[in-house]
């Protein structure tokens, strides 16, 4: 996988006084992701306050970025919140440290701020062997990169929509990031389900090989026992947005929304913006004093800023996903930020 490093899109304006430009080692996902979106975004507002510079890989698998973060060999990378859970245990794609050096490294992260931007879906092309998600079976769907969060989340919605399991009832391909596109456009699959910002670049790719349909779960299978389930479980918030605004974000492109009722109803990957517990304080407190201060560009910077769902507000901790079997706490600098400017932050969130 070709992996690309960039810096500061701007020009740094001077210093806070009192505060040298620090530079910061950063890993994110492929161009078009939400994830990249906000890392960029915040490099660009950090190297216009004079806070500092990020030198960002892309194309990361945020599995190996939080492992690296925890590390200290990575300042700063975007976390689905369910990585730092299956770390703290040592399960999952971090079942070879262990459970007890799993949990040293999860107690190794702090957060600064969090997001919910990445909702599940799934989708077919309209002239394909799928036509609605009672066509599961036997079909091969893309539900993934090879491990992390989003094969987790992808692997759980097609349960939900199916009760159909990867390589029982159904075929799960899996690529990474990078190929992603390729493959769906490709023809190698039938379907696929993807944690997807609003609107989706890579949605509008796929769309632009032909006509796409992309369903969100229906409220009674949302709202079951399974449903609230995974709604709930470590890592995954609550979402819904109006349809109208759904469809209206892929006007004029070819895809159908198709729901139960007027909302896009399904869960979203929680994340957090994490950096180590050993960032120095006044650091932290800068990066996030000056993300508070960039809402407007993180808001109006792209059509999908309405719909990050990052957290400019208080944090009451369940909103975030956090406070619940998901135990990250923020770092105490973030902490400071965010009382300074007026907002509450919740016992569970703190060290």
């Amino acid at each position: 996988m070709i992996r690309k490093t960039i810096a500061g899109a701007i020009l740094a304006m001077l210093p806070t006084a009192g505060f040298a430009q620090a530079t910061l080692t950063a890993e994110t996902t492929s161009p078009g992701s939400t994830p990249h979106y906000i890392d960029t975004t915040l490099a660009a507002v950090l190297d216009a306050a004079g806070v500092a510079t990020m030198q960002i890989t892309e194309g990361a698998t945020l599995t190996n970025s939080v492992q690296a973060v925890a590390e200290g060999q990575l300042d700063i990378a975007p976390a689905p919140l369910i990585l730092p859970f299956l770390l703290s245990r040592g399960v999952g794609p971090y079942s070879g440290l262990g459970a007890e050096r799993g949990g040293e490294l999860a107690g190794n992260l702090r957060a600064l701020f969090f997001s919910a931007p990445s909702a599940q879906l799934f989708g077919h092309y309209n002239s394909g062997a799928i036509q609605s998600p009672d066509d599961i079976e036997g079909k091969r769907i893309y539900n993934g990169p090879p491990r992390g969060a989003a094969l987790t989340t992808g692997r759980a919605a097609i349960q939900l929509l199916s009760g159909l399991k990867d390589g029982e009832g159904y075929e799960g391909v899996q690529t990474p990031w990078p190929d992603t596109v390729g493959t769906i456009t490709g023809g190698a699959v039938d379907g696929w389900t993807l944690p997807e910002g609003l609107p989706s670049g890579r949605q509008i790719a796929i769309a632009a090989a032909g006509g796409t349909t992309l369903y969100d779960i229906p409220s009674d299978i949302l709202n079951s026992e399974l449903g609230q389930q995974i709604v709930n479980a470590p890592g995954n918030v609550a979402y819904s947005i109006p349809v109208e605004e759904y469809r209206a974000a892929y006007a004029g492109n070819d895809i159908t929304i198709v729901t139960d009722d007027d909302s896009f109803d399904t869960f979203a990957l929680a994340f957090a913006q994490i950096v180590p517990a050993s960032m120095d304080e006044e650091l932290a407190y800068q990066i996030t004093r000056a993300y508070l201060a960039g809402q407007e560009r993180f808001l109006t910077g792209s059509p999908r800023g309405p719909y990050l769902f990052l957290s400019f507000g208080d944090i009451n901790g369940s909103a975030q996903g956090i406070c619940g079997a998901v135990t990250l706490t923020m770092h105490p600098g973030a902490i400071r930020a965010y009382e300074e400017a007026g907002h509450t932050v919740a016992d569970c969130a703190r060290p």
